[in-house]
Order: structure tokens, then C-alpha cells, then sequence
């Protein structure tokens, strides 16, 4: 069979990989935090006898855009939005520590405060609430309440927020972790804004326009495949010396 088939192959395979990126940036495109996916490929020459003539499209590890997203009023006392370059912990499905810049908190049953189902963190691991009346979350991510009925506000906890310089990478549960420091420091200098919580960074307009560009590479890969598969027709009518 013509060996152009194989380039064609390889770039089909990546144009759909790429679909399901897009297709699942769109999907998160009203997420809050949510950062956008970037698939990556490169060229990659195929060695063997003959000219270097064959090249197939290999795929990269994916990145993630860590742009930031457009800050929304909401008014909720616990919606928070993170200064730029900061994050806040959280504990994973397996109690280890990764990190998001969701800031739609919520508080369980139990009194622990979650983002997403996942525990947010604080100085001392956990940050489980007593009964509270009231609630309000101070710029350094202090947490103060106030008891059922009234009485005298109490800080019962802060939240953990870092940052870091280092190559963050995000899972499969959509949290970032650094591929250097498993746990990142407290950094101080981050802050929050109470009220306000930021949005995905996925432009919706822009990720349209990157899936229809996508369908066209794939179905140009797909005349591709049946222009190779005619070539190896006609190549073996001839080796045949069939007319």
C-alpha cells in the first residue's frame, strides 16, 4: 500500500485528539477557573531506506493556558477571586495537595469547605467550620464567622494560597499541580476579593472557529487516505501489467 496513507493516518488521528480538546474547552466555557486545553504536535521524520521524504504528525504532551478569566460580580459572600498568579489548595481524591483557580466555595454538612467536591486547605490541613450564622472571607483568605444568634466574630481558619514559577500541569480531575514541588508554600502576597468569582478562559467564539478549521483538516486527511489507497491501485495494475 502507498506509504502516504500512514502520513495521512497520523494526522487524522491528531486532528481528532484535537476535536475532543476543543470540544471539551467548549463545554467548560461557563466553568469557573476553568483553564483552557492546547494540544500540541510536531513533525516527526520516519527513518529508513530511500529519500527522507516521509513525515507522520506526532503528538505532544498537552499544555494548559493559565490565563486568566474574566472576573464576574455575584455578590456571594463565598465566591472569591484569586489575584493573578495565585491559586488556592485543595486536597485531591487521594488527600494529596493540588491546586485551582475556582473560587466557588461551599460548605458540606460537616462544616468542611469545598471547591468542587474537593477540601479546601488551610494551615493546618482541612478547614472544617463550626455553626455559623454568617460568613465573610477577608482579602489575605481568613476565614471569619459568626455564630448562630449573634455574638462575637471568630477567625476560623485561612486559606491556603500559593503561587509558583514552576511547570504546572493539569490532570485528569482538572486540577494543576507542579511537576517540581509536590506542596507549594504559603505565599502571603496573594490576595482574594470576596463577591467575585473568575470564569473560564475559554473563548467561546475562538474555539468555534478552531473546530470547524479542525473539521476541515481531518476531512482534508480523508481525501488524502483515498487519494494514497487509488495511487497503490493503480500502482499495482501496473506492476501487474494489468491495463
Amino acid at each position: 500500500m502507498e506509504r502516504l496513507i500512514y502520513t495521512a493516518v497520523s494526522g487524522a488521528e491528531l486532528n481528532n485528539t484535537a476535536l475532543r480538546i476543543a470540544a471539551n474547552n467548549l463545554a467548560n466555557v461557563s466553568t469557573p477557573g476553568f483553564k483552557a486545553d492546547m494540544e500540541q504536535a510536531q513533525a516527526s521524520m520516519i527513518s529508513g531506506d530511500g529519500f527522507r521524504t516521509r513525515y507522520q504528525a506526532k503528538l505532544m504532551p498537552v499544555t494548559t493556558s493559565l490565563a486568566q478569566g474574566l472576573v464576574m460580580d455575584t455578590g456571594r459572600e463565598l465566591d472569591v477571586a484569586i489575584s493573578e498568579g495565585g491559586y488556592i489548595a485543595v486536597a485531591d481524591a487521594n488527600g494529596d495537595e493540588a491546586y485551582t483557580r475556582a473560587g466557588n466555595l461551599s460548605v458540606d454538612a460537616d462544616g468542611f469547605v469545598n471547591i468542587n467536591g474537593y477540601r479546601v486547605q488551610g494551615e493546618n490541613g482541612d478547614i472544617q467550620l463550626p455553626e455559623f450564622g454568617d460568613i465573610s472571607i477577608s482579602d489575605d483568605g481568613t476565614i471569619n464567622v459568626m455564630p448562630v444568634g449573634g455574638g462575637v466574630i471568630a477567625q476560623e481558619g485561612k486559606i491556603k494560597l500559593v503561587s509558583t514559577e514552576g511547570n504546572l500541569f493539569k490532570g485528569a480531575d482538572g486540577l494543576l499541580r507542579d511537576a517540581d514541588n509536590p506542596v507549594l508554600l504559603q505565599d502571603n502576597s496573594i490576595r482574594l476579593r470576596s463577591g467575585k468569582l473568575e470564569g473560564s478562559n475559554v473563548n467561546a467564539i475562538e474555539e468555534m472557529i478552531n473546530t470547524m478549521n479542525i473539521s476541515r483538516k481531518f476531512e482534508m486527511n480523508i481525501s488524502m487516505m483515498k487519494t494514497a489507497d487509488e495511487l497503490a491501485v493503480s500502482g499495482n495494475k501496473l506492476v501487474s501489467g494489468q491495463v
